[in-house]
């Protein structure tokens, strides 16, 4: 027999049926081209900019500065902060993961439409695009941490043996981005007025989030519904794991986790039940 030196195997794509979930084997198969996906995102977001990554230091310097004065001294929000917590720390940890959260479920909504051009010529696991967009928000989330770690050290607050927890908690939030950005892109793809709403509801989630206020802000009765929110716990638990004040109240944590789990689970199936159509609509 002599070899031909080609491989007369053929492969066969088909659309999904039913309600299947996403083949996490292919997407580790593609994921050089994750990588490639998200530099290519960050250069793109700070080049031709002035201030580049000063963004990531500018925005929540003055929102902090805005909400001290505002919510900190005219609304008295810091009378009700544990002992020896500053107002500005207090405010920055809830602004920092908020903000990972808005830019990363941003990001997740906008990036199959961004993605048009690849979408329509060469074959990959479509979850790639949302995947890419969470490195952008990342590296700003790295920038904001630094500024987290000089300004408690501006106020001597010295973080506990709690902050171990801390990576846990930003993975929640990341994993609440997903959960969320993943059907609001696939319906991005089909409604653009998606991608139109998502900054206006963010902006009013940040209201429905403790980013600043405490949490006893909210009466008793309606805690186990503000919980459902998945940022409500993973705010509580950023807090705690880097100031080491008293701990959330777990059962609560755990309705957000529960929440953003459920979420996540049907972003992800309703994604890939959708995908095989975005190259005909976009």
């Amino acid at each position: 027999m002599i070899a031909t030196g080609f491989d007369d195997r053929e492969t066969v794509i088909r659309p999904p049926s039913g309600w299947p979930f996403p083949d996490f084997r292919e997407l580790w198969q593609f994921r050089d081209l994750l990588s490639l996906l998200t530099l290519r995102s960050i250069a793109v977001r700070y080049r031709q900019s002035v201030l580049g990554v000063g963004w990531a230091i500018v925005r929540p310097v003055v929102s902090v500065l805005i909400f001290t004065l505002i919510f900190g001294k005219a609304a008295g929000f810091e009378d009700d902060l544990p002992s020896g917590v500053a107002y500005p720390v207090f405010a920055f940890l809830g602004l920092v993961p908020w903000m990972f959260f808005a830019a990363a479920l941003g990001g997740t909504v906008q990036s199959v439409v961004g993605g048009s051009d690849m979408l329509t010529k060469v074959y990959f696991p479509r979850l790639v695009l949302p995947l890419s967009n969470l490195g952008v928000a990342a590296v700003d989330l790295g920038i904001q941490i630094v500024l987290v770690a000089l300004l408690m050290a501006w106020y001597r607050i010295v973080p506990t043996a709690a902050i171990v927890a801390l990576p846990a908690f930003l993975l929640l939030t990341a994993l609440a981005a997903l959960a969320g950005g993943l059907s609001l892109t696939a319906l991005n793809v089909k409604y653009r007025d998606v991608g139109q709403a998502v900054p206006f509801f963010v902006q009013a989630g940040m209201y429905l989030s403790p980013v600043i206020y405490p949490p006893t802000f909210i009466p008793e009765k309606w805690s186990a519904l503000y919980y459902l929110n998945p940022m409500a716990g993973a705010i509580e638990g950023v807090r705690w794991s880097v100031l080491g004040t008293d701990p959330p109240q777990w059962g609560y944590v755990g309705l957000s986790v529960v929440t953003t789990l459920a979420l996540l689970a049907g972003g992800l199936i309703y994604f890939k039940r959708t995908e095989s159509t975005f190259a005909d609509v976009i």
